[in-house]
């Protein structure tokens, strides 16, 4: 019991000085004007190639950043620089111990390289995982989860905190559905019974289906539309 107890306490402080910092970021974020989407998935989900698409459907319409986070490389990050928008690399390999997920503290140290004033969104590329990216805030205004069809539809079930800390799911691949053996209609039901008031967007980041829709919801949300406490 006393064990149980110690682990309990250490997490929870461990939560709530993060907390404290994405409480800071999010102060950063209002002073700029700054829009922040949370975006997060497994592995391979597509994240960035859908950011590629969504990148070039609003050209000229938003002033977007990306600050991307993985273990190592720059590969992700080397993909947008085409762009010619700011992009920030956040390694949490050897500097953070090789995190499966972005902080708080993680995201503060990239921010100072980012020109946040000149930026209307912000995407955070968390990094890829299923688990602790929902655990831990980083001063957001809106998480977006990618769910691939190529993972299996008894995902939401798996990974509950994930997808019902989400904002917005979106579930990427389907132009393989002809091809797998995934049931739709019992993923979806499967994400109603852990989310069912979150909207969801069908959408291929190879073809680009759906990617309008995606990129409708965020031209709604403009800078210092509906912020709310990162704590809340």
């Amino acid at each position: 019991m006393e064990r149980t107890v110690a682990k309990t306490l250490v997490v929870e402080g461990v939560l709530n000085a993060n907390d404290a910092i994405a409480q800071a970021n999010r102060e950063q974020f209002d002073r700029a004007g700054t829009y922040v989407i949370n975006l997060m998935s497994s592995p391979g989900a597509g994240k960035t190639t859908l950011l590629e698409h969504t990148l070039e459907r609003l050209d000229g319409k938003l002033r977007i950043g990306v600050l991307e986070g993985d273990v190592q490389t720059t590969v992700d990050a080397d993909r947008l620089l085409r762009f010619g928008i700011p992009v920030v690399q956040v390694n949490t390999d050897p500097g953070f111990g090789g995190a499966c997920h972005l902080d708080a503290n993680m995201v503060h140290h990239g921010l100072g390289a980012l020109p946040l004033p000149a930026i209307d969104l912000l995407i955070i590329e968390n990094v890829g995982n299923l688990v602790c990216p929902a655990e831990f805030k980083v001063g957001e205004d809106s998480r977006v989860m990618i769910s691939s069809v190529t993972e299996g539809e008894d995902k939401p079930l798996k990974y509950p905190l994930m997808f019902r800390s989400a904002d917005l799911i979106l579930v990427n691949k389907v132009d393989l559905l002809p091809h797998l053996d995934f049931d739709l209609p019992q993923f979806l039901r499967n994400l109603d019974a852990v989310n069912p008031t979150a909207p969801r967007f069908l959408v291929s980041a190879r073809t680009g289906q759906g990617v309008e829709d995606w990129c409708a919801w965020l031209l709604a949300r403009r800078p210092n539309a509906g912020r709310t406490s990162p704590t809340d």
